[in-house]
């Protein structure tokens, strides 16, 4: 039990570790704006670019795990993710700074494309759901804390380089934690990787119509839900709200509905349809979106607790979905739309981007009722297309991603 324990632990620490960092510069964009002489777009870009090369992270370090290990792979990784917090400061140019964030989502991809895995392999089964809880429970606790610990610090500081010093030296503590408290692979049994089979189970999974909608749903709702956070900072920093980088780093406590939502989407699914569930997701987000057009705080975070907790119900479910309808190499089926995720967290800001320009934040929220209207036709067309079909729910409903 106190291996358990140590385990779980260690693998909270690891998941707040990575999470931290990819999300530790949203709320001192505006901040560096300012020192780079950037637009809003190309503030987002420090984003994009991380969210992006994680996305591309998850096709290799799954495959070399298979290959050379879990604990070794996901240990290198996080280091080397560690390293670049380290440098960010040193950067006397954006161009550098987009680079170093490029190479930092290529190494925090290495968690989140083997932890699942590795914990399978370890752990009996009773003790398997536990602690794939507590590994996403450190997903959002990380996502959070890191927003809050970077723009508390710059805030305080008044330096964004001592923030991400500081990150930096706290994520080294986490570090050494699940070094010294992770387990050696016992069940591990490596395979050499076959690239070909891999790509034929791509393929299959991307041919099947109801799959592919539901990857397509479940990337374009993260391409609108976190970039609107990102363009939403830009809103309130300036007038009439001026908000400094520690209460923009508290706008994310609104994730918070969102990890209520996704830990008890399983029991509300339990005798529906998961397409139609996913459209309420969707359609809360459509109302939260709509709200934070009122030029009143209080309203706008009531918009942003309603979004968190729509997109979190419907991303949760999308997940469930992609595990219930794969006939075959689930766990690609999985890692496809973890792909499209975090392809669209990479690539929402860009498009945003262009409405933000054109039109400010009316701009932006018309473009994500665009896309968001999509989404909505296409979870009712999927709820038509299986509405006759028993729906079943199981445990791992309740898993979610940030």
């Amino acid at each position: 039990m106190q291996a358990s324990k140590a385990f779980n632990f260690a693998m909270l620490c690891a998941s707040f570790l990575v999470f931290a960092n990819l999300y530790a510069l949203q709320p001192m964009l505006p901040v560096l704006m300012q020192t780079f002489d950037l637009s809003p777009t190309q503030a987002s870009h420090l984003m994009n670019v991380s969210t992006f090369t994680l996305a591309v992270a998850l096709f290799i370090y799954g495959p070399l795990s298979d290959a050379y290990g879990r604990k070794p792979l996901m240990l290198i990784s996080m280091l080397a993710a560690i390293a670049v917090t380290l440098i960010l400061p040193l950067a006397t140019s954006f161009e550098t700074l987009l680079i170093l964030r490029a190479l930092q989502g290529f190494f925090l991809g290495g968690l989140p494309a083997i932890a699942v895995a590795y914990l399978a392999e370890e752990l009996a089964e009773s003790q398997f759901l536990v602690a794939v809880g507590l590994y996403i429970s450190g997903n959002t606790l990380g996502g959070l804390g890191g927003r809050l610990i970077s723009g508390a610090l710059t805030d305080y500081l008044q330096s964004w380089q001592a923030s991400l010093w500081i990150l930096g030296g706290f994520s080294l503590i986490l570090w050494m934690l699940a070094y010294q408290l992770l387990p050696k692979s016992h069940a591990f049994q490596a395979r050499p990787f076959q690239i070909k089979q891999s790509l034929q189970d791509f393929r299959q999974h991307l041919a099947r119509k109801e799959l592919s909608l539901v990857y397509l749903v479940g990337g374009l709702n993260f391409f609108i839900f976190i970039n609107l956070y990102t363009y939403i900072t830009f809103v309130l920093s300036k007038a009439p709200y001026h908000l400094s980088p520690f209460w923009l780093g508290l706008l994310f406590v609104t994730y918070l509905s969102g990890t209520y939502a996704a830990s008890r989407s399983g029991q509300w699914a339990k005798g529906r349809s998961l397409p139609l569930m996913m459209a309420l997701g969707i359609s809360l987000l459509l109302v939260g979106t709509g709200l934070t057009l009122i030029p009143d705080i209080k309203a706008l975070i009531l918009g942003l607790l309603i979004n968190a907790f729509g997109f979190f119900l419907s991303h949760s479910l999308a997940s469930a979905w992609v595990s219930k309808q794969a006939q075959h190499a689930r766990a690609s089926a999985s890692a496809l739309y973890s792909v499209a995720y975090y392809l669209g967290a990479s690539t929402g800001g860009i498009y945003l981007g262009y409405f933000w320009q054109a039109w400010g934040w009316l701009g932006v929220v018309l473009a994500a009722w665009a896309v968001l209207a999509f989404n909505l036709g296409s979870t009712l067309y999927l709820h038509q297309q299986t509405k006759r079909t028993p729906t079943t729910t199981n445990s791992w409903l309740t898993e979610s991603k940030v």
